[in-house]
């Protein structure tokens, strides 16, 4: 496979070709002198040329054997635009498929075309399937700050709580539409849900890259299936290509806090059955729009921010959702379910109403459920147990026409009546927290919780409680400051966010603020990814400069944001090891001895901040010392909380009576 000089490529990227370590790289640079030189970057996050790297990987013997798709991918990105990669790797896609089919996009340049030819010949070779979602996966990576997708265990609860819901099977098979696909998360997870034939899917999506890329993904997933699919590139609240066409399940995930969704033009528009939608309330545009859309009877889940669902403008369309019966239910989603991650989102369930005259009034209550429980605190990885939050979602959704059956813990139906107040707020939250007491297993599952938590204090305790120290040694530091000259670290502010509408999901990242460590440390805010403000990336060391919160640690998840008086440190990996930097930073002495001691709101001056000066070797282990009592202290926070939950828990118990004797 060709390459060019021109494409560059990161320490990350060579290690991902190669089949290695990012170390290992960095190893191979210091001890080898014929190691490309440095094309581009800077010194902490350098660049080389692709073909002098791959050139080399050969020649030393480096390059396993793991196709071409890695070598690829740089090419991809080298062109630069998002649109044009992006509507490069749909191009390759469908020329994987239809070998002789000429370019659909003409706007693709003539190093994009030439890529797209390329990248057909391997996929041929390589499987097509599996190279476009190589691409696509590595493309969704790279833009990460700009585009938001529907995590697939999602997509798929969300389909599966469609068809469960939905009134009476069809006949004919089953039509499924989304009116804000992106990149086809939600379309690709009910094709694969749904095994009958006979499907058809509708999509619509107003990024011209993100809809070929979704019909690209779609064309894969129901070939040699009685399907037929149609992605149209629109904006579907002011320009619906589909109006008048009905689908049996509806399944979205749209942009919210957009205030410019077509307010003005849209105000006599007929989908406004339950009433105009404030311009504040985009997100109730979606819901009718979706309800619109709908057959007899069918059903239509849609992802929305938890704000919705008690926001004074929206009160009178939701009150009218709930008295025709068209809002069935509510769920609130674990914090990490989908972006922005540090976000508890919603989950509505619609259903238009059925046509037969046989079939019963509008349901006089709704089903609230409230899964935020099922989160994950302290994963690396955002993101709640998905398999236990589908099946007790799925056991109460089921159960929706169902009134005489039981529903689990922390789900209850709840009368209009109650619901139709003065705020017809449908948080479920807010009816959930009452109607719960621990059960026995609960309480079980909690002491045992506790037990381990103790036993794993015990072994931190054995581990810790043997280290020595030879105090009268002297140890050189160095200051934050002279690794910052000496090119061991970067150090970056945060800023104050301007003050600006919110900005669109599609292109907002979490914004972490000083008060937000000051209550449980999960960002509150939003902000614009592309702006010029400071992001803390995976593996940089975040550091709070103020005494009452000083504290620091290595950043790991989705790219944050950081407000004022917090910064950002990335770390040269072969001079700093980042769990060591943090760990000898976070030290309480070394903070008061960088604070000005005024109070204590006084800042720390973050360069004055000391650091061990020691080998790259020797770092490793005070780093893993680092880890494990961070580790203890986490522990003892954990079983604190824990003892807390229990003594409340079982005085409640206790003062209602019935303790056997």
């Amino acid at each position: 496979m060709s390459t060019t000089n021109a494409v560059p490529v990161s320490l990350a990227e060579i290690a991902r070709i190669a089949g290695v370590g990012r170390a290992a790289v960095s190893n191979w640079r210091r001890r080898h002198d014929s190691f490309p030189t440095r094309i581009g970057g800077t010194d902490v996050s350098p660049q080389f040329s692709l073909a002098e790297v791959e050139q080399w990987l050969r020649d030393n013997g480096k390059l396993k054997d793991i196709g071409g798709r890695e070598f690829l991918w740089p090419r991809f990105e080298a062109l630069g635009s998002r649109d044009e990669s992006g509507l490069a790797v749909a191009e390759a896609a469908r020329r994987m498929r239809a070998p002789r089919a000429r370019i659909s996009h003409s706007e693709l340049s003539a190093e994009a075309r030439e890529l797209v030819g390329e990248a057909a010949r391997l996929g041929r070779s390589e499987g097509q399937r599996e190279t476009f979602e190589f691409l696509l996966q590595r493309w969704l990576e790279t833009h990460v700050r700009q585009l938001s997708s529907t995590p697939p265990q999602l997509a798929s609860l969300m389909t599966r709580i469609a068809l469960a819901v939905r009134l009476g099977e069809g006949e004919g098979g089953l039509t499924v539409f989304d009116p804000a696909c992106g990149t086809g998360h939600l379309p690709a997870a009910a094709a694969q849900e749904y095994d009958g034939s006979g499907l058809v899917v509708l999509g619509c999506e107003r990024d011209p890259a993100l809809a070929a890329l979704a019909s690209a993904r779609l064309g894969f997933i129901t070939e040699h299936r009685d399907v037929r699919t149609e992605i149209a590139t629109a904006d579907a609240l002011r320009e619906d290509p589909f109006a008048g066409a009905r689908a049996d399940i509806a399944v979205c995930n749209p942009p919210f806090n957009e205030r410019d969704w077509g307010y003005e033009e849209l105000a006599t528009d007929q989908r406004w059955t339950h009433g105009l939608p404030p311009r504040t309330e985009p997100e109730l545009a979606w819901v009718q729009h979706l309800l619109s859309h709908l057959k007899p009877g069918g059903t239509a889940v849609i992802v929305l921010p938890p704000a919705v669902a008690s926001r004074k403008a929206g009160r009178r369309i939701r009150g009218s959702l709930l008295r025709t019966g068209a809002l069935r239910a509510v769920v609130a989603l674990p914090p990490g379910s989908a972006q922005p991650h540090s976000v508890s989102l919603q989950l509505w369930v619609l259903r238009a109403a059925p046509d037969s005259p046989l079939s019963a009034p509008p349901s006089q209550d709704a089903l609230l459920v409230d899964a935020t429980h099922f989160a994950r605190p302290g994963a690396r990885e955002p993101g709640p147990d998905w398999d236990a939050l589908g099946s007790f979602v799925l056991s109460a959704v089921e159960a929706l026409d169902r009134p005489d059956d039981d529903l689990p813990e922390s789900a209850v139906r709840v009368p209009l009546l109650d619901l139709l107040d003065d705020e017809v707020d449908v948080t479920p939250g807010r009816y959930t927290a009452s109607s719960t007491e621990p059960s026995g297993i609960e309480l079980a599952t909690s002491w045992g919780q506790l037990g381990a938590s103790l036993t794993d204090l015990a072994g931190q305790v054995q581990y810790l409680s043997k280290l020595g120290f030879e105090a009268e040694t002297p140890q050189a530091t160095a200051t934050v400051g002279d690794l910052v000259k000496a090119g061991a670290l970067t150090l970056r502010a945060g800023q104050q966010p301007s003050e600006t509408a919110a900005p669109p999901r599609k292109t907002a990242v979490p914004l972490l603020t000083v008060p937000d460590l000051l209550m449980d440390g999960t960002p509150s805010g939003l902000l614009l990814a592309d702006s010029a403000h400071t992001i803390a990336e995976e593996g940089d060391v975040v550091v709070a400069g103020v005494i009452r919160a000083f504290k620091a640690w290595v950043h790991e998840g989705p790219p944050m944001a950081l407000g004022p008086q917090l910064y950002s440190l990335r770390v040269d990996p072969e001079k700093l090891d980042a769990h060591f930097l943090a760990g000898c930073l976070r030290s309480p002495a070394n903070g008061r001895q960088a604070g000005t001691h005024a109070s204590s709101s006084s800042r720390v001056d973050i360069r004055r901040l000391q650091v061990l000066q020691l080998p790259l070797e020797e770092q490793a282990t005070y780093a893993e010392t680092f880890r494990r009592l961070k580790a203890f202290e986490a522990l003892l926070t954990r079983a604190e909380g824990l003892g807390k939950g229990l003594v409340g828990d079982m005085s409640d118990l206790l003062a209602a009576g019935g303790l056997i004797i």
